[in-house]
C-alpha cells in the first residue's frame, strides 16, 4: 500500500468522522430546541382529552403535573407502568383519570382513559387507541358514535357486578349486532377499573406527584 493511498484513506476517515460529529451535534441541538415544544404539545393533547371526560370545573390543580405512576396492574389490564391523573378542588380529591387497557378486544388491546369522580362514579371514558374493525367494532370511538357515553354516571353502587355485561350476556349494556366482542371487552375493563379505584382510592391520593405506587 503506497503512503499516498494511506494518507488519502486517513484523510477520508477523518472527514467522515467530522461529518458524523457535526450530524450528531445538530441532532442533539435540534432535540434540545424542540423537546419543550413537543412536551407542551403533548400536554395540551392530554388536557383536551381529559377535558372531554372530566369537567374542568371539577379541579383547580395542574392535573397533568399532579400525576402518580402505577406499576402494571392486572385490574387495569396494564403490562407496564401507567400514569393516573389526580383532580383536586380546593385541595381536596375530586376525581382521577386512569390509564387502562381492555386486553381482549376483537383485534387486540384497546387502550383507554377512564375518569372517575371521588365518589366512585364514572365521569367519562374515552378510547385512546384500538385496532377494531372499521365500520363494525370501531363504534367504541367517540368520533364514530356516542356509544361510549353509556358509561357516564355508572358506578359499583348503581349497578351490581352481575349487570356489568352486555345485554346479550344478560347485562345492561347495549352492543351493536355482530360486534359484541369489542363492547364486551370494554365493559369488563371499565368494571375492573372501578373495582381497582374503589380499593386503592386512598393510596392514589396520598402519593406524592410522580411517585410510584408499590
Amino acid at each position: 500500500m503506497s503512503s499516498g493511498y494511506f494518507r488519502h484513506s486517513v484523510k477520508l476517515a477523518l472527514v467522515l468522522a467530522a461529518f458524523a460529529l457535526v450530524g450528531t451535534s445538530l441532532l442533539a441541538l435540534t432535540y434540545d430546541a424542540t423537546k419543550g415544544i413537543i412536551a407542551a404539545s403533548e400536554k395540551r393533547a392530554k388536557l383536551a382529552l381529559i377535558a372531554q371526560i372530566l369537567p374542568p370545573e371539577l379541579y383547580d390543580n395542574d392535573i397533568i403535573s399532579d400525576a402518580v405512576s402505577l406499576p402494571p396492574q392486572a385490574e387495569l389490564g396494564t403490562s407496564e407502568a401507567t400514569l393516573t391523573y389526580r383532580a383536586l378542588k380546593d385541595g381536596k380529591p375530586s376525581g382521577a383519570v386512569l390509564e387502562a387497557v381492555a386486553p381482549d378486544g376483537y383485534a387486540g388491546k384497546i387502550k383507554m382513559l377512564i375518569a372517575i369522580r371521588a365518589n366512585g362514579e364514572i365521569s367519562g371514558v374515552r378510547v385512546v387507541s384500538h385496532k377494531e374493525t372499521p365500520g363494525l367494532g370501531d363504534y367504541i370511538d367517540i368520533a364514530k358514535s356516542n356509544w361510549i357515553k353509556i358509561f357516564d354516571g355508572t358506578s359499583l353502587e348503581k349497578y351490581p357486578s352481575n349487570e356489568w355485561k352486555v345485554k346479550k350476556d344478560g347485562g345492561r349494556f347495549d352492543s351493536v349486532a355482530g360486534a359484541t366482542i369489542t363492547p364486551r371487552a370494554m365493559v369488563k375493563a371499565v368494571h375492573k377499573a372501578l373495582i381497582y379505584f374503589s380499593a386503592n382510592r386512598e393510596k392514589i391520593f396520598s402519593l406524592q406527584a410522580k411517585e410510584q405506587a408499590k
